[in-house]
């Protein structure tokens, strides 16, 4: 029995991170470093645990002293240590105050008065965020209804209790009123919610049905990706199950199945595990990982990859409480056409090879 799921918003490493409402003009952050933390310049540190922002904009802060360690500004040449306690003062980005609707055309597989289901489409943001104030699912469900709760997401997610990648496709489940929206989010607090994935990885992973344990938190490195810490020195604990469900030689599909809900989750589990999901370019997925990079193969993978731009990770299935009725409720949604398209055209291609 593969356990249920726990879906989180994107998580901003270290062992505290506040966000504080100050000056309009300015966010205001503090960040208490990991206890397993490596020495690392500032400048890095803090890029790598920030969103929204860029290097030239931390280092002009150091300069202006408005990144300070333990109380006292620091210089550009400053190298964390673990414990150190860093406030940052930055010109906040632009940001809307409120959702503004956009007729969209959604699909919606179920709706009542408390909640509906909705299947995202892979290229489509959930959320607006610095970069896409408009075109995101949000958008479109403040458009399809008047009056969506905000719960605690403030203005800018309402309706959320969970989320999908830009580019994975699959089942959200958006709460119409506060009420629904605690009780389903309480319900992902405890585990409760049953929901699957549908991913397409590199290679065949190890036995019928395994389990990936490994801390997860964002990459030092590439602050656009995670990375997975076994030792758990950074990042928090995360713990993806899959199960095996058809093997075409040089990918396998799998069932994926999340004990917690960290950022990237499964897509940087399966690399750690050395299976990164088929057209997963951020995390090395974009490339032959399995066979010869050469002939009539390279021709066929190259042309999977052009009928699917984008990681093959596709959220299948939703189950929950419904929260005034009480029953369980359970929705699935099929593969979308370009993860269908491929997977048969691996089934073709392990038959003839």
């Amino acid at each position: 029995m593969i356990p249920n799921d726990k879906i989180e918003d994107d998580e901003l490493t270290g062992d505290e991170l506040d966000a504080a409402e100050g000056d309009e003009l300015y966010e205001h952050h503090r960040i208490v470093v990991d206890r397993g933390q490596e020495l690392l310049r500032i400048d890095k540190y803090v890029l790598s645990r920030l969103r929204n922002t860029s290097r030239n904009k931390v280092q002009e802060a150091i300069r202006a002293m408005a990144v300070e360690v333990n109380g006292a500004p620091v210089k550009p040449n400053y190298r964390v240590k673990p414990q150190d306690t860093i406030t940052i003062t930055l010109p906040e980005p632009p940001r809307e105050d409120r959702v503004v609707p956009e007729e969209m055309d959604l699909d919606i597989r179920y709706e009542d008065a408390e909640l509906l289901i909705v299947n995202k489409p892979a290229g489509l943001v959930v959320h607006p965020a610095y970069g896409h104030w408009q075109g995101t699912l949000v958008n479109g469900l403040a458009h399809h209804l008047s009056n969506l709760p905000t719960g605690r997401n403030s203005n800018i997610r309402p309706g959320l209790v969970h989320r999908i990648d830009k580019d994975t496709s699959g089942l959200l489940v958006i709460g119409k009123t506060d009420f629904a929206m605690t009780h389903l989010s309480n319900q992902f607090f405890h585990h409760t919610i049953q929901r699957s994935y549908l991913a397409l990885v590199w290679g065949t992973p190890p036995g019928p049905t395994g389990t990936i344990r490994g801390h997860v938190g964002r990459s030092v490195r590439d602050r656009r990706v995670q990375s997975v810490y076994p030792d758990g020195e950074q990042g928090k604990p995360a713990v993806t199950h899959y199960e095996v469900l058809e093997n075409f030689g040089p990918v396998t599909l799998v069932r994926c199945v999340l004990e917690t809900g960290r950022t990237h989750q499964i897509r940087v589990h399966m690399q750690y595990l050395g299976h990164p999901l088929f057209s997963d370019a951020p995390y090395g997925g974009d490339r032959i990982r399995v066979g010869q990079s050469n002939g009539t193969y390279r021709a066929f993978v190259e042309n999977a990859f052009a009928l699917m731009p984008r990681q093959a990770l596709h959220a299948r299935s939703l189950g929950f409480v419904h929260p005034t009725s009480g029953e369980n409720v359970f929705f699935e949604a099929d593969l979308p056409k370009d993860f269908a398209a491929v997977l048969e055209k691996w089934r073709a291609w392990a038959v003839n090879n």
